[in-house]
């Protein structure tokens, strides 16, 4: 396929544009500066400014754009800058769809969204068809898929990857937590009673190859692992695999302080089961978090 890209040169984009390589695809990926290779085009989505050429020379469409939840402090600005960097290059990416001609249009639309559409569900299980929960990143994920209609009026099949935690070494909520664990000064967050829906990198990408290549699945697909575990027992598992004690754990508290408002979805619970994922078939290769921290330890 004919793939244009969004948010390629992110921790996930990387990756997935090196899939989508590797499966024979061609990426064409959208950049905010001129462009410095045959491959990227520009735009500039806080301005809706995007070539319709662009989009309409594409078989699908992938957005995966957004600062980054876990980068920075969380004050004013930052939390206008998660929501506007989401909203902004989905709603210009879903009103370009919708203005071309119905013969010059990507077939499909995936586009990023999060787990924490859900809200915090404690120890409730929840599936695609929950509603929206409460809180700042349910309010944005509930804005940010929105953004999507255009599309999908336009009888463009649009997927919406709400996205759970995916793991490498080198990046996500994995990497800041390796060197505190190797100096033997981590353990779990808060009471670690809350649920973590984690996933392996490389279950991740074939998620997403998997979802742009059935046309029968469209709507909201909860990018998760098989079953999600509790931050206690990710800590325990991440010390046994480093050979690591986890014995000091982080107060709530102290996370606040060094958080702060992300500290609120740090130590809520996010019990989410891939619904979507599981009906249409998909294999997972790493369907226990053992073999997921495996994978991203050591990949």
């Amino acid at each position: 396929m004919r793939i244009l890209m969004a948010g390629a040169s992110g921790f996930l984009g990387t990756r997935l544009v090196a899939r989508f390589t590797a499966d024979g695809h061609q990426v064409t990926r959208l950049v905010r500066r001129p462009p410095r290779t045959p491959d990227e085009r520009q735009w500039n989505p806080s301005a809706a400014q995007l070539d319709p050429a662009v989009v309409a020379d594409a078989d699908a469409v992938v957005n995966l754009a957004g600062a980054g939840v876990g980068d920075r402090r969380w004050n004013d600005e930052y939390r206008q800058l998660i929501r506007s960097s989401r909203v902004d290059s989905t709603t210009t990416l879903a009103i370009t769809i919708a203005g071309l001609p119905a013969q010059d249009r990507p077939k499909t639309l995936l586009n990023s969204s999060a787990v924490g559409w859900y809200g915090d569900t404690g120890d409730r299980a929840v599936e695609e068809d929950a509603p929206a929960g409460e809180g700042f990143l349910s309010d944005v994920c509930r804005v940010w898929e929105a953004a999507t209609r255009p599309a999908e009026d336009a009888d463009v099949r649009v997927v919406r990857l709400r996205i759970g935690l995916p793991l490498h070494r080198d990046g996500g909520m994995l990497k800041p937590q390796l060197l505190p664990m190797r100096l033997g000064v981590s353990g779990k967050l808060g009471g670690g009673r809350q649920w973590w829906p984690c996933v392996s990198m490389v279950d991740f990408l074939n998620a997403v190859a998997f979802v742009l290549e059935r046309e029968d699945v469209a709507g909201p697909v909860n990018m998760v692992g098989a079953a999600p575990v509790t931050n206690a027992e990710f800590t325990k598992e991440l010390a046994r695999q480093l050979h690591r004690p986890a014995i000091m754990p982080i107060p709530a508290l102290a996370l606040k302080i060094v958080l702060g408002g992300f500290s609120v979805e740090a130590l809520s619970s996010s019990r989410v089961l891939p619904g979507a994922l599981a009906r249409a078939g998909f294999t997972y290769r790493h369907p226990d978090l053992p073999s997921a921290l495996h994978s991203a330890l050591t990949a």
